[in-house]
């Protein structure tokens, strides 16, 4: 049967490697072969990434959510403050999920596609002293936005602030230099770039944050950081795991592992320009400056009198799921993902596809 490909920016699709990782035998979590497994897991991430030195990885069971509201809730220290840069949904549920805990929050925002200033955020940290992390999406899906990260992550560490970074839709797409960003604290998940399955999430951690961590009062059961991260060393686990899951992001991590984080970021990269040139040729219009733009997601504003439905609807009877615009975007754009498991034909057969509809619409 063919198969339909997701052009959503995750769940994405996955290899047969991956899918059949799910087969593998019924397992309690509370055995040794699971221990095994999670420390498997939780060294493939810092080797694929060449971070084991300085950072330490804590494994949650739930989406890319679940690990930024682990990272949210147990980063900051009692009567600091969060400053939390908006610029589109994702910023904008980091600073969400601070203030449900009643963090100290501070926002910085700005319109949807559009880069933060760097002399605005210096000039915020200059004048609020209270502030101890700073907070930025990497890659901001709501446009497909690449945020300037690195700069971002320089600033907080010349105010001696941390960096907390939302790299759920970033890891293994975009470029991310951990040393170079200046990053304390990063959440990634296994459906998106890495091309594993939903189910499981992380947070990256630098080492020399967790004296801190350990005193700051403890604001969530679930999503305590320190805890979870107590626990995986002793290879044990709070609460029950997505077992088969696990399974699925190991293979997954070995594929990562074998393709290297750099030749992924590169396949992207060419998908993406593939694809824009074929949508300019198109005259589709982009909705972010195509130099700020991240390898994995194009957003597109809807041409003059066609509407998402029936361009959604079309697309998926013929194999290809795309993506709506969210809240006040929802009329106006469509977004295009290519991370996963894609094949260069499959992306062609979607700008053929997308190209009949549009000639079929002008008519």
């Amino acid at each position: 049967m063919k198969r339909t490909v997701l052009l959503n920016p995750g769940p994405v699709n996955v290899t047969e490697r991956v899918r059949q990782a799910l087969l593998k035998p019924d397992l309690c979590h509370r055995e040794k072969e699971f221990s095994d497994l999670m420390r498997s897991i939780r060294s493939k991430l810092t080797r694929a990434f060449k971070i084991n030195i300085q950072y330490i990885p804590v494994l949650v069971t739930g989406s890319g959510t679940a690990a930024l509201e682990m990272a949210v809730s147990s980063c900051l220290s009692e009567n600091r403050a969060i400053l939390v840069i908006r610029n589109g949904v994702y910023g904008e549920r980091i600073a969400a999920m601070a203030e449900a805990y009643r963090l100290n929050t501070l926002c910085m925002d700005y319109p949807w596609g559009e880069p933060p200033k760097l002399f605005e955020v210096e000039q915020a940290l200059k004048q609020n002293p209270d502030i101890e992390v700073v907070a930025l999406v990497h890659h901001e899906t709501t446009t497909g936005l690449l945020n300037p990260v690195h700069e971002i992550g320089q600033l907080a560490k010349k105010y001696n602030k941390r960096f907390l970074v939302d790299s759920i839709s970033g890891l293994a797409g975009d470029e991310l230099d951990f040393q170079r960003a200046e990053v304390d604290f990063c959440a990634g998940t296994a459906n998106k770039c890495l091309q594993g399955l939903p189910g499981v999430s992380f947070v990256f951690v630098r080492k020399t944050e967790l004296p801190r961590l350990e005193v700051i009062p403890e604001r969530s059961r679930y999503f305590n950081l320190v805890q979870n991260l107590k626990a995986q060393e002793k290879g044990d686990t709070l609460f029950t795991p997505a077992v088969q899951i696990h399974y699925a992001l190991d293979a997954a991590l070995d594929e990562l592992i074998e393709e290297t984080v750099h030749k992924r970021i590169r396949r992207y990269a060419e998908a993406a320009r593939m694809l824009r040139e074929g949508f300019r040729e198109m005259g589709l219009k982009f909705v972010v400056d195509e130099k700020y733009l991240s390898n994995t997601l194009t957003a597109l504003k809807l041409p003059e009198g066609l509407t998402y439905k029936p361009l959604h609807a079309y697309l998926k009877k013929k194999g290809f799921v795309i993506y709506a615009g969210q809240k006040q975007l929802s009329d106006s754009i469509f977004r295009i993902a290519n991370m996963g498991d894609i094949t260069q034909e499959e992306f062609q057969a979607l700008l053929d596809t997308l190209k009949n509809f549009l000639a079929g619409s002008r008519s």
